[in-house]
């Protein structure tokens, strides 16, 4: 057994390219990869332990392309850039913002090589700012994605900005107008008899939303073809997720659709020919003394009422085109939980609920 001479203590060999610290018992690695020796710790005196570390370093080392192994974290940048310039232009403008950034503000130097960025430089990087916990956040997703992209084209085997965690974020009970709220905005707007067709057109854009539990997005680009009159339901598109689904032709706007559509101008297909009524909206909630309402309360409205009134989560998660079964709007509607849960403990009687009819032929 050959031992390598520390300054107090002995790296005792231990077994192929594996060394134990005399001192402490902490085992070693010094194994080479494309000429390179590389020598660390496998922090750990379990020595089953330490020879599955010592195979995954290995792995880890000959999955990385040395020839890039000189790449700095400048160059590495301005590589990232340009695999971004298909999304929004607003994300584009803050990920360059933030590039920047990291190029004229790092640490240790935009200069300083990829495979030698440590999870303190990155710490050290994002300490600099004071900023709130979704600016953080999105500085940190930026720069998880460059050094992911390392990691996928060989130059560094893992991300040292794995481990840190997004700032959580306060989730706010936002101003959710009630339907009598609601149906008053609708009455106001349409009133403006000095705006004629433009009131009532805002007015029914309104009306549609709140009533369908649509986004302004959607309801903007609704289509006559995208109705189903027969099957009573509504395609849509819902452009933040870029997936399409279907809704119910609800009792409740069914008629304001069929007022529409025996009204409508022929050879158009738009079912609103306005892309949205902020002002009018404002306008109304000044008039009535209400709180500053949006297009998105209106969409909030129509999930709190469908709650209260007992309607099962999934099915909402359902209409709103959500995937998740219903958890988001668990975690985001949580305050309204309370009502439909006392709701449905009135059910767990000892005797039969009032609303519940016995089915013919069911056994005793």
């Amino acid at each position: 057994m050959r031992n390598l001479q520390g300054k107090s203590s002995v790296f005792q060999k231990v077994g192929e390219c594996l060394y134990r610290y005399s001192s402490n018992g902490v085992y070693y690695a010094r194994i080479k990869a494309s000429g390179k020796e590389i020598r660390r710790s496998l922090g750990t005196t379990d020595r089953d332990l330490a020879k599955r570390n010592l195979a995954r370093l290995r792995d880890e080392q000959r999955q990385i392309d040395r020839s890039k192994s000189k790449i700095t974290l400048s160059e590495l940048a301005d590589r990232y850039l340009r695999t971004v310039q298909h999304q929004r232009p607003k994300t584009i403008e803050r990920k360059t913002y933030i590039v920047n950034r990291i190029k004229t503000q790092w640490p240790t130097g935009s200069a300083c090589q990829v495979s030698k960025i440590k999870p303190s430089d990155v710490q050290l990087w994002l300490a600099r700012y004071k900023f709130g916990p979704v600016s953080r956040n999105f500085h940190l997703a930026c720069i998880k994605e460059i050094l992911t992209m390392a990691v996928g084209d060989g130059i560094i085997p893992y991300s040292p900005a794995s481990n840190l965690k997004p700032a959580k974020l306060n989730k706010p009970i936002r101003k959710t107008p009630t339907f009598e709220q609601f149906k008053a905005i609708v009455e106001s707007i349409r009133s403006q008899e000095f705006n004629g067709h433009d009131a009532e057109e805002s007015a029914d854009f309104v009306e549609f939303i709140g009533l369908a539990g649509l986004g302004q997005a959607e309801a903007s680009a609704l289509t006559w073809p995208d109705i189903d009159w027969q099957r009573e339901q509504i395609i849509t598109f819902r452009h933040k997720t870029k997936s399409g689904f279907a809704i119910p032709l609800y009792p409740q706007v069914r008629p304001l659709l069929e007022r529409r559509h025996s009204g409508r101008t022929s050879g158009v297909d738009q079912v609103f020919a306005i892309k949205g009524a902020r002002k009018a909206i404002a306008a109304a909630c000044e008039r009535l003394g209400f709180p500053h309402y949006t297009h998105r309360s209106f969409r909030r409205m129509f999930i709190v009422r469908a709650i209260e009134l007992g309607v099962d989560v999934k099915v909402i998660a359902q209409w709103q085109g959500h995937r998740d079964g219903g958890k988001l709007i668990l975690d985001t509607y949580s305050h309204v939980n309370p009502v439909h849960s006392q709701r449905m403990a009135a059910l767990m009687t000892d005797g039969k609920p009032d609303n519940v009819v016995p089915m013919k032929g069911a056994m005793a």
